[in-house]
């Protein structure tokens, strides 16, 4: 597990860099007053030693995590040899689980980060800042307290960049980390987290029923295919999910049903052969890597199944590709149902 340490005085930018960050990369925002404000409202005051040990059950937690890694941020003042032994104990912490640490400066002019300090996302994300006046105060008398800004080689770590972010975009300075340090693009961990899988029940079945005809319609008014899932009665939905082989499923993302699915084996086949049919998104939500992410997740509930079938529209060369994307392989005979559309089968073992 990686670790990429923001560090910088206040209002320079920190906390919004690892949010233009964590967009484009698979690492994950920890910014520092994640831990400051909860413990602030909790107890009426700043409490480092409750904030202190909040952070190491983040850190402890996150590193069992499938995420490449971590983005934290923190105002080190290099003038206190305390500020250095905890960064020190956090990133042997990461290097301890055969990661690497990054380390990004950010320094800007003080009347810029005034002006950011007055910004609506900091303002939005850290209560402790909204007193204008007295977050100005403090940042100034931090900044006259202790030196926030590191020496020419003070810092001797390998992987150093220091950047002064004064006229630059927040999105422009995190291209610049990841181009940097060559940080992997937003991964497969962080779209299944936000999918899962929803057992539909027999209450649930209309709505079910009105996605599904949502979802084909615009595919039967293209083929005219009579077969299609959006010419199926109510009924017929009614009995496969009433049958012991097969189950359906709501394809749910941050929290809203955006599709749905069905699994389960056919009769003629054998118990570790199973079919995926149908599987649908709804159109406000297709080509955003949902469904990809949904067939996953089916392999993972059902790990002992070795051959998985389903079929597909040869002329939806999207379709085509998602399947063969998932590991399926097209097998038999093609099966022209009108002169504008074809039916493939598809197999993965």
């Amino acid at each position: 597990m990686n670790l990429l340490v923001l560090i910088g005085s206040g209002a320079v930018g920190k906390m919004t860099v690892g949010q233009e960050l964590m967009k484009i990369t698979d690492y994950r925002l920890f910014h520092n007053h994640h831990m400051i404000e909860p413990v602030i409202e909790i107890f009426g005051k700043f409490d480092g030693s409750v904030i202190k040990k909040l952070r190491e059950d983040i850190f402890d937690a996150f590193l069992k995590t499938e995420y490449s890694g971590l983005i934290f941020t923190y105002m080190w003042a290099f003038d206190v040899q305390s500020d250095w032994d905890y960064i020190k104990t956090v990133t042997d912490k990461f290097e301890e689980s055969g990661g690497t640490v990054y380390y990004v400066e950010l320094v800007a002019e003080r009347n810029v980060r005034i002006e950011r300090n007055k910004t609506e996302n900091r303002l939005k994300n850290k209560a402790s800042k909204r007193n204008i006046a007295v977050s100005e105060d403090r940042m100034l008398r931090e900044e006259t307290k202790y030196r926030l800004e590191s020496l020419e080689g003070e810092i001797p770590f390998k992987n150093y960049i220091k950047i002064d972010n004064t006229n630059l975009e927040p999105s422009e300075v995190a291209a610049i980390i990841k181009e940097h340090f060559d940080l992997p693009d937003v991964g497969m961990t962080e779209k299944m987290n936000r999918v899962k899988l929803e057992n539909v029940r027999d209450d649930e079945i209309p709505q079910l029923y009105n996605m599904q005809l949502e979802s084909f319609m615009p595919l039967y008014e293209k083929y005219h295919d009579e077969g299609s899932p959006a010419k199926e009665s109510i009924e017929r939905v009614y009995a496969r999910a009433a049958s012991p082989d097969r189950k359906y499923y709501f394809i749910v993302r941050d929290g809203a049903r955006v599709g749905a699915l069905n699994v389960g084996r056919k009769l003629s086949d054998s118990e570790d052969c199973y079919y995926i049919s149908p599987i649908f998104i709804l159109p406000k939500y297709q080509n955003q890597g949902i469904g990809y992410v949904a067939i996953q997740k089916v392999f993972s509930l059902y790990p002992n199944i070795k051959v998985w079938k389903l079929d597909t529209i040869l002329q939806e060369s999207a379709n085509c590709h998602l399947y063969e994307k998932c590991g399926f392989v097209r097998v038999g005979e093609e099966h022209v149902i009108n002169e504008k559309m074809t039916l493939i089968d598809y197999e993965k073992r």
